[in-house]
């Protein structure tokens, strides 16, 4: 038993050994991984199990003096790239980046178009002379037969 808790007194200490250069390090990876099972909170504010592991081993490596690229590779490769809260811009990724840039260009475009042909003038269709007297009687007619 005591063997135990001086184990677990060494790994609390271990785990606190950062500098506060390393902790502030630590803290700013955390702040941009997701934790996997709460809906887009960071796992430094989420209170769940694995985020605490997950914030632990971020702890670790950056003591270790892993660089930032490998910790988000790291855990990019162990929960999917989801675990990112800036997911790279890259395959697929680059795709939902850019396509409501793309949306929106479309749609200016259409949106410029439409408005352009509202400007043209409207011309007045040809009518044949028949088709104007055929009107004007029924006008006539109509008009007389109103009180």
């Amino acid at each position: 038993m005591r063997t135990l808790l001086a184990l677990l007194l060494c790994l609390a200490g271990v785990a606190l050994a950062l500098t506060p250069a390393q902790e502030g390090r630590a803290l700013s990876i955390g702040n941009r991984l997701r934790c996997p099972v709460c809906q887009g909170l960071p796992i430094t504010e989420s209170g769940n199990t694995i985020s605490k592991q997950m914030l632990r081993e971020v702890r670790e490596q950056v003591q270790s003096g892993r660089s930032d690229a490998d910790i988000f590779a790291f855990f990019a490769t162990r929960y999917g790239d989801t675990v990112l809260l800036d997911p790279p811009k890259s395959g697929v990724n680059l795709l939902l980046w850019g396509l409501p840039a793309v949306m929106f260009a479309i749609g200016g475009a259409v949106l410029f178009g439409y408005l352009r042909r509202a400007r043209l003038p409207v011309t007045a269709p040809d009518v044949s002379p028949e088709a104007l007297a055929r009107v004007d009687a029924e006008l006539a007619r109509h008009d007389k037969e109103r009180p």
